[in-house]
């Protein structure tokens, strides 16, 4: 096959994809519109996001702002114009939060024509994440329908991938969809040492990594510039100087990507002497190695599902599915985020649940995936909890929503606004099962 013929075919491939099996055009929802009336979520039981659940409480909202949180009986005359929706029985969360994700930025893996995260060089801080975000996606829907309503999106590759946004999941286009344009700068931390499998040997054997001083340098180098391009009155543009900028005055995150407890604690090291204000970091089960260092420096932790095997003959069989309750009682914010395939990532609010059967609370579980990503972006003020006047982004669920058998969405809201839950997968089914009469 000539390489016009395979691109030809991948072109194919996407269109195919993106169309639906009647030509009817995309099976995905449209965007919803902004709230237009006051609502009343009435007989509910509110679990608040901050570690409290409150039974039978009505939830009141006005131009995408939460404005009641109480006994419908005790609202006061001032909600009378409030439409009252009866959700008695059924369960009233804050919206979900996916931190560190693909979402938006990468379709189908296997296609490279629809993936847009990696960018040529290994330093990029000055690369926005948020214009290459695709409201258009076939994940979204799958990820709303489990309650999932915010994202962060990254970029990946290299040292610097570039600055994340927050998006929620809503909108026909970006510009409707951002929350944050610029949430935080990702640095993958080079690893000091490289491995290789030996096949006579049967053996995996680890060398130290040739490059890895070579790439130390180089983000010396780049931080050392970035501070003194700050002191410089009248100076020429460098858009990457002047996009690390925010890190030391506190405006932006840096979210360090590192995974052995060595090199956890020299990133770390290293952006605090360079002056970086905020620092979170995404890692995995060597966060308990280092977790005195983490609690000491106030270092938030962004995990891997706790859907994972163990990785080495001496970790318990239960290590992934106890990590955030053993970090947490440490005193740590810890949040969950997904790796691998993106079409599971849907499975987030699960991921809380196992932490939940692992020694956690369960409320203290729901703030993994709600509360504490909300802090660690800087967003917390606006979404993560049910306060009044936060964001009205919030669904209702008829069952526990971190229970991968109730969890069952009956109506969620993106500031306020209602939004459709039914994505592609739900109207396929509906669509079969009237062709064969499922259930009949």
């Amino acid at each position: 096959m000539t390489r016009l013929n395979k691109v030809l075919f991948s072109l194919i491939s996407i269109s195919l994809f993106f169309i639906s099996d009647d030509a009817e055009g995309q099976l995905l929802p449209e965007a919803a519109k902004p709230q237009s009336e006051p609502m009343l979520l009435s007989g509910g039981r509110v679990h608040t996001g901050e570690g409290t659940v409150l039974d039978n409480t009505t939830v009141g909202f006005k131009d995408g702002k939460i404005t009641y949180v109480g006994k419908l009986e005790d609202a006061g005359s001032e909600f009378n114009d409030y439409k009252i929706i009866d959700v008695s029985g059924q369960h009233i969360y804050p919206g979900f939060i996916l931190a560190n994700s693909l979402i938006g930025i990468e379709e189908i893996s296997g296609v490279p024509h629809s993936n847009d995260k990696l960018e040529e060089g290994d330093m990029n801080p000055s690369l926005k994440t948020v214009f290459a975000f695709d409201t258009g996606s076939e994940h979204i829907p799958t990820l709303r329908y489990n309650g999932i309503l915010m994202v962060e999106t990254i970029r990946s590759g290299g040292l610097i991938s570039g600055t994340s946004a927050v998006m929620e999941l809503d909108g026909r286009s970006w510009q409707e969809a951002v929350f944050v344009e610029e949430a935080a700068i990702h640095l993958y931390w080079p690893s000091a040492q490289s491995s290789s499998y030996d096949a006579k040997t049967k053996t995996r054997r680890i060398k130290k990594n040739k490059t890895y001083a070579s790439k130390l340098s180089q983000l010396h180098e780049l931080f050392t510039q970035a501070s003194s391009y700050g002191t410089i009155a009248d100076k020429k543009t460098n858009l990457k100087l002047e996009s690390l900028q925010g890190l030391f005055s506190g405006n932006k995150r840096l979210a360090i990507h590192a995974g052995e407890p060595k090199e956890i604690i020299e990133a770390v090291e290293f952006a605090q002497a360079h002056g970086v204000q905020k620092i979170f970091l995404v890692t995995s089960y060597s966060a308990l190695s280092v977790k005195d260092f983490l609690k000491e420096n106030n270092i938030p932790v962004i995990l891997p599902p706790t859907y994972a095997y163990p990785r080495s003959d001496d970790m318990h069989y239960d290590a992934y599915y106890r990590l955030p309750y053993l970090l947490s009682k440490e005193g740590l914010i810890v949040a969950l985020s997904h790796t691998g395939m993106l079409s599971t990532s849907r499975n987030l609010p699960f991921y809380a649940g196992t932490a939940a059967a692992f020694g956690m609370d369960r409320e203290a579980a729901l703030q993994l995936i709600s509360l504490n990503p909300a802090k660690i972006l800087g967003i917390d003020g606006r979404v993560g909890s049910i306060r009044v006047g936060k964001d009205a982004t919030l669904f209702v669920s008829k069952g526990d929503a971190l229970d991968v058998q109730a969890n069952s969405l009956s109506m969620a809201f993106i500031q306020g606004k209602n939004i459709t839950l039914d994505g592609p997968h739900q109207e396929l089914f509906k669509r079969y099962s009237q062709q064969f009469e499922h259930g009949k």
